[in-house]
C-alpha cells in the first residue's frame, strides 16, 4: 500500500512537466513566428518605400521614351500620341512578364512555420515513446 502514495505522486509530476513541457513548446512557437512575421514586416516597409521612388522615376522616364518614341519613330499624321502607345504597349508586355514571374515566387514560397518547435516536439514524443528513453536524447 505504501508504493500507491509514490505512484500517485509520479504520476502528477508527469503530468504536472508534461503540461509545463507542452506551454513552453508553443511559447517556442509562438516566438519563432513572431520573429519570422517581424522580419517579413520589416522586408515589406523597405520594399513599399523603394517602390515610391521608382514610382517617381519611372514616370519621369515614360515621358521620355513616349517622346523619344514619338521622334525616333515615322507614325501616320505626326500624331504625338503614338509614342505614349507604344511605350504602354511595352510596359503592358513587361507588365504581364513581371506578373508571371511574380506568382511563381509567391506560390515556391512557403508560410512561417515553426520548425524549431516542430523538431522539439518529435524529439519529446520520441523519448516519451521510447523502450529506453534514455538512449534517445
Amino acid at each position: 500500500m505504501s508504493d500507491q502514495p509514490n505512484l500517485v505522486q509520479a504520476i502528477q509530476e508527469v503530468s504536472e512537466k508534461a503540461s509545463i513541457l507542452v506551454r513552453e513548446e508553443i511559447e517556442l512557437a509562438k516566438a519563432e513566428v513572431t520573429q519570422k512575421v517581424t522580419k517579413l514586416g520589416k522586408g515589406a516597409v523597405v520594399a513599399a518605400a523603394a517602390g515610391v521612388f521608382v514610382l517617381g522615376a519611372l514616370i519621369m522616364l515614360l515621358f521620355g521614351f513616349a517622346a523619344l518614341a514619338y521622334w525616333a519613330i515615322p507614325f501616320p499624321d505626326g500624331q504625338e500620341f503614338w509614342g505614349y502607345f507604344t511605350v504602354a504597349a511595352i510596359l503592358l508586355v513587361l507588365a504581364a512578364l513581371a506578373g508571371f514571374v511574380a506568382f511563381r515566387a509567391i506560390k515556391a514560397g512557403s508560410p512561417p512555420a515553426p520548425t524549431m518547435a516542430i523538431d522539439e516536439a518529435k524529439r519529446i514524443k520520441d523519448t516519451v515513446t521510447a523502450e529506453h528513453p534514455g538512449g534517445t536524447v
